[in-house]
């Protein structure tokens, strides 16, 4: 019984194979203030770039990634010879473009067959609040077949790790933030909730103060035409995942003319209310977590944690209820509820991770919560010094500024009532509780998609995705305008990774020959 979908419903961006949504080495750490005044925003996230106006061709110098983490925070014993990393200067508030500047830092790995290169394929690999940077170094061996063809870029977007990364307060804060039991017992309990809730909230003022009006995905597409120019491309060929499609969508929207050979794997739809994404949202999860139940008991005696469906969920269900009433105990840490649901959100990304979560479970329900932690941590970017990646800073940070949306707590009450009907244990106010108290206004920029006018976008999404639901994927084909749709019927959170060879035929087949996928295909999974 838990809500765990209040602040990570998509912070994960690629399935749990890679294991690669940490965050980078932190920002500049910018001081409180800024522009805040008052508790109000003298100047919110500001215009952007026309799409129409030239965008200056800053340049980027290559040099070693001295730098890179894996996702337990641990520096690579080689450093990969292959990759590149550099910095490109972006304007801090485009409605200043010769104002203060940021850096966004960017990462590649060049063509291996440089003699039939196509040129740079971008990557956003999600969140938002992802790395690209560390995700890239991991993830590039999964992309071998583009790599062949392409230079393979990545890079942090603003306010994410290297990238003026956000950070709301100190380790302490955040982890009282993620402990937080998710479904209070009585009043007394919902208080405390706001109250760390807001505890982090103006932390994030008081260390990024300055830096929050500028974070959203308008302004980060905006960064990623700069970078376009910079690699030297006329038009942007890119790779968007989860959050990725997002500023993909975005983008196309305001450069449609920039727009090269586009795929949106497990799309968002920008468009939904708060209130319309948490409980698609729930659906979703809901859907994934009875679907590894089922697959669990399908081997009885295999299954830890129950012999068939409705006993394995009871069982889970009272590992949750023990978990609220009294944590368990993990070295020197408390395996809270709201912990344990965040860790059984984390495997429910991929399918390949379902029997980790089976053995997870089971041993937690023994005393054992190791390994439920352990996924949890690897979700909200926790280290193992107990220092966190900007992961869960910059996530509320983008999220609350890319919509003008503030839920009143009568709101958050009633959405909270009807997700809870639909999941006991995904059921909860969302991304709502905490944008009702951010303290910079947002805006719905980024929320309206007509990419009218660009080359066809292929959008992939799977009907078995728990945190972008398959329904997203023909919504935001049809807003794109632009848009074709490739269905993928199978379970977790990304279709090219999934290993099904027609979504990866179809996605190869678009990005390096340019053969747009006839409408309607239907990818089954095999």
């Amino acid at each position: 019984m838990a809500r765990i979908l209040r602040v990570a419903a998509t912070v994960t961006a690629l399935s749990t194979v890679l294991s690669a949504c940490g965050g980078g080495t932190g920002g500049d750490g910018a001081g409180g203030g800024g522009t805040v005044e008052g508790g109000a925003v003298s100047d919110t996230s500001g215009p952007v770039a026309s799409p129409t106006t030239a965008t200056p061709a800053e340049t980027i110098a290559w040099g070693p990634c001295t730098d890179i983490k894996r996702p337990g925070g641990e520096t690579p014993s080689k450093q990969d010879t292959a990759q590149q990393c550099g910095r490109l200067k972006v304007p801090l508030d485009y409605a200043r473009p010769d104002g203060e500047s940021i850096e966004i830092a960017v990462i590649r790995v060049k063509a291996t067959d440089p003699g039939r290169r196509i040129g740079s394929l971008v990557f956003n690999f999600g969140g938002p609040g992802a790395s690209g940077v560390d995700t890239m170094s991991q993830a590039a061996k999964a992309f071998t077949t583009l790599n062949s063809r392409y230079d393979l870029v990545s890079f942090d977007p603003r306010g994410v790790g290297r990238s003026a990364g956000v950070r709301c307060g100190d380790s302490a804060v955040i982890e009282r933030f993620t402990a937080m039991d998710t479904l209070p017992a009585n009043e007394a309990e919902r208080a405390r909730s706001r109250e760390t809730t807001k505890e982090f909230v103006t932390a994030c003022q008081q260390t990024s103060g300055r830096l929050l009006p500028y974070i959203g995905t308008v302004n980060a597409a905006a960064d990623m035409d700069r970078l376009r120019a910079a690699l030297g491309e006329k038009q942007l060929d890119y790779f968007g995942i989860s959050y990725g499609t997002q500023l993909g969508a975005v983008y196309a929207t305001r450069f449609p003319k920039n727009v090269g050979r586009f795929v949106l794997d497990a799309p968002l739809d920008p468009s939904v209310t708060l209130a319309t994404r948490t409980m698609v949202q729930t659906k979703g999860f809901q859907h994934a977590y009875e679907a590894f139940l089922k697959d669990c008991v399908k081997q009885p005696r295999e299954c830890e944690i129950g012999s068939d469906a409705t006993i394995a969920d009871k069982n889970v269900m009272k590992l949750m209820d023990e978990l609220n009433d009294k944590p368990l105990k993990v070295g020197k840490r408390l395996l809270t509820q709201g912990l344990a649901g965040t860790g059984i959100a984390a495997a429910l990304y991929s399918k390949m991770t379902w029997p980790l979560l089976d053995q997870a479970l089971s041993q937690a329900a023994k005393g054992d919560g190791r390994i439920l932690l352990a996924l949890s941590d690897s979700y909200s970017g926790r280290q193992p010094d107990g220092s966190y990646t900007t992961l869960m800073s910059s996530f509320p940070a983008i999220s609350c500024v890319d919509t003008a949306e503030r839920p009143t707590p009568e709101q958050l009450n009633a959405l909270e009532d009807e997700t809870l009907k639909v999941s006991p244990l995904f059921g909860g106010a969302g991304m709502g509780l905490i944008c009702s108290m951010w303290p910079v206004p947002g805006s719905d920029e980024a929320r309206r998609i007509n990419a009218t006018g660009s080359a066809p976008i292929l959008v992939v999404g799977g009907t078995g995705d728990p945190a972008t639901p398959y329904e997203w994927a023909p919504k935001l084909t049809a807003e794109l305008r632009t848009g074709v749709l490739v269905t993928y019927k199978g379970e977790g959170h990304g279709a090219y990774l999934s290993g099904d060879a027609c979504v990866k035929k179809a996605i190869d087949a678009y990005l390096i020959d340019g053969k747009v996928p006839d409408r309607g295909v239907v990818c089954t999974g095999s």
